[in-house]
């Protein structure tokens, strides 16, 4: 388990949902500079030595109201969907008032128009875990998962409308949805208004 370092006075937390191995880059620019930030790494996966290990649909073992910030990529299309309210209550729960989640996750209407023009095996674009089709944004990155690596199955997935609908019913009053370059949705949603 990775110890935590001292909070310095004016360090705000993030809870960093479903981190993976541990590298500060993958926290995005909201969060930086990093002496501003303390990076909280939450996971089910032991194996990437989190902070936390738990899921993000039953985060008990983080106090409520304790975070300034939940960041969560691409972590709910790996939940079914029914599991998507009980995650979002808990990054809603861990927040102080006044602090935010920031989501990605695929957006699966750019998704759509890739695999009607008949490309759902062809890269869309190259991660730094190799090239991604609209078949990996769908189901799970196929390399990642025929290698056994259980976790990276996608088991649901959001439109801009749905994601912003999914945020709003978990009680967030204050949400916005847009979309990048490279086939993602972003959401920042607001424990209480901004």
């Amino acid at each position: 388990m990775t110890v935590i370092q001292p909070i310095p006075p004016a360090a705000r937390s993030v809870l960093h949902v479903g981190c993976g191995m541990a590298d500060p880059r993958k926290l995005p620019g909201e969060f930086f500079p990093l002496a501003e930030w303390r990076e909280i790494r939450l996971d089910i996966d032991p194996d990437v030595a989190p902070d936390i290990l738990a899921s993000i649909t039953d985060m008990a073992p983080v106090v409520g109201g304790s975070m300034d910030a939940v960041w969560s990529s691409h972590n709910l299309e790996h939940l079914h969907a029914h599991e998507i309210p009980s995650a979002l209550a808990e990054f809603r729960r861990v927040l102080r008032a006044g602090g935010f989640a920031l989501v990605t996750v695929p957006d699966l209407q750019r998704v759509a128009a890739l695999v009607a023009e008949d490309g759902l095996v062809e890269p869309a674009y190259v991660s730094p875990a190799g090239p991604v089709a609209p078949l990996d944004m769908l189901y799970g990155h196929g390399v990642a998962v025929a290698q056994g690596n259980r976790f990276m199955a996608h088991r649901t997935g959001f439109t801009a409308r749905t994601l912003e609908a999914a945020l709003l019913a978990a009680g967030y009053p204050v949400v916005r949805v847009i979309r990048d370059d490279a086939f993602a949705l972003w959401a920042a949603a607001y424990a209480t208004p901004a």
